[in-house]
């Protein structure tokens, strides 16, 4: 793929998307450029025109589209249109959401074909991965999806794969307890057949099941296939097409949120309010030491690992930054997505384990980036509370490689909370492996992080845990390039 010349300094990620025969998508460094075959060209100008596109554009809504110009290279088709879209950063995908986040960009996917359907157009893709968090709002980001509907139709193409990718996993995860990170092996969602066999006989006939499981799965087991004119008949009066389209999107609505009312609960999403390792004193002097840290140095960018229910990345938050906030609970970034979104806070919240990231997937491993490869050299600032010792013990990682992974994240500052040998966390943790991990002290954690951080500034609570403020050392390509931009 030959990008436009306004865009070739920039050097392009290996995420590309080519499944769509309408056009391919790349990314740059700070935006996403799409390729439109000259067959679909007209298509999309005539949607681009429309007054959908500026509604949707205008509430937030659709992904900003701006056509781009293409290069004189003679490996573009001239009839080809090419687009410009800004790069929501990070990506996410539907495997690192939780269950309110899949509910709210099923909720945004469904509005949208709703909308469409008033507008002459039609929704014809409904998939999760065509929806990103821009912080904690779902956006809507592939303009190809949009196509004329038949005003007399009264069949959404788009039903199957929305029951499939959106409503089914989420009724494997309520009723048969499937995480929801497992739908990273699906890319085209659950089969109902799937379902129907895992589930017990009784929840079998659960009307609310009826249709897309219990029907949908007797259906496949017979080879049943359409005959001629088993289609429904298209509506003489467009008026009642779209009625019985927006019912259908309605009946869809309430299956979403029937499905998301999971039961989100665990012992890390109550952390802050059990954890007898903290006294009111330390927690204030905690958050105080954070605040002031942000405060003075104002980063732009935030990456808050193990964010639990989203106190440090809020406060990151409230100082003006952007934030990434990663957790392996699902319950606790259940609460901290709800809160983000309710306050309207930049944070995108990912149900992520830094020690064991999302790995790249799709052909070639190329259609999805992995966690990491989103994440590196794209913060100002890191925040490590209370994680390194999970890392050691739970994990079992060096402290060098702990420092190495966090020179790579981070480009200045790093934030660590150390946890002593001797808190009851690390001595839970610990289980009789004294002589492995019992002799770290910070003084461990210091030397390990020396060839790649200098301490800037530490303060020690009253329970014996050490905040400290770490400053990255540049390398000598960094130096190279700061000095060669001021010459």
């Amino acid at each position: 793929m030959t990008l436009p010349e306004s865009f070739s300094s920039a050097a392009p990620e290996p995420a590309l998307t080519f499944r769509d025969p309408a056009g391919q998508l790349h990314l740059t460094a700070d935006d996403a450029i799409r390729r439109i075959r000259p067959e679909a060209a007209e298509e999309v100008r005539a949607f681009l025109v429309s007054p959908l596109r500026r509604e949707l554009e205008s509430s937030g809504d659709l992904i900003p589209s701006k056509i781009a110009d293409p290069s004189k290279d003679s490996e573009n088709d001239p009839g080809e249109l090419w687009l410009r879209h800004p790069r929501i950063d990070p990506i996410s995908y539907p495997w690192e959401w939780t269950p309110a986040q899949w509910r709210a960009a099923a909720e945004l996917t469904l509005r949208l074909a709703g909308k469409a359907i008033d507008a002459g157009w039609t929704l014809k893709d409904a998939t999760p991965l065509n929806v990103l968090f821009s912080g904690s709002r779902p956006v809507f980001v592939d303009v190809l999806s949009f196509e004329p509907s038949d005003p007399h139709s009264t069949v959404w193409l788009a039903y199957g794969q929305f029951v499939r990718t959106f409503l089914l996993p989420l009724v494997a995860a309520k009723y048969l307890g499937w995480p929801l990170q497992a739908s990273f092996f699906w890319r085209d969602g659950y089969e109902p057949d799937a379902l129907y066999r895992a589930l017990p006989g009784w929840r079998r006939l659960d009307p609310r099941l009826a249709d897309v499981v219990t029907l949908a799965a007797l259906l496949e087991r017979k080879r049943a296939k359409p005959r001629a004119g088993a289609a429904p008949p298209p509506a003489a009066d467009p008026k009642l097409a779209r009625h019985i389209l927006h019912k259908r999107f309605a009946r869809l609505g309430k299956q979403i949120r029937h499905a998301a009312q999971i039961h989100a609960d665990s012992v890390w999403s109550r952390y802050e309010q059990r954890a007898s390792h903290y006294s009111a004193d330390d927690m204030e002097a905690k958050q105080q030491f954070v605040r002031q840290t942000l405060d003075k140095h104002r980063p732009r960018r935030v990456l808050d690992i193990g964010a639990n229910t989203g106190t440090y990345s809020l406060l990151a938050a409230d100082a003006g930054a952007e934030v990434v906030a990663l957790d392996s609970d699902t319950a606790a970034v259940e609460t901290l997505w709800r809160t983000a979104a309710a306050q309207q806070k930049p944070i995108t919240a990912l149900v992520a384990n830094i020690a064991r990231p999302s790995p790249a997937a799709g052909w070639k491993n190329c259609e999805q980036l992995s966690l990491l490869e989103r994440l590196m050299g794209r913060f100002d600032m890191v925040l490590l509370l209370a994680v390194i010792h999970h890392l050691i013990l739970r994990e079992q990682v060096p402290l060098s490689h702990i420092a190495e992974l966090c020179a790579g994240l981070t480009r200045r500052w790093l934030v660590v909370e150390w946890v002593p040998a001797s808190d009851p966390m690390f001595q839970e943790w610990l289980r009789g492996r004294d002589a492995l991990y019992g002799h770290l002290t910070e003084s461990s954690l210091t030397a390990a992080f020396a060839p790649l951080f200098r301490v800037v500034e530490r303060s020690e609570l009253a329970n014996m845990r050490t905040l400290v403020l770490f400053e990255r050392i540049p390398d000598h390509a960094e130096l190279s390039s700061k000095r060669s931009g001021a010459a």
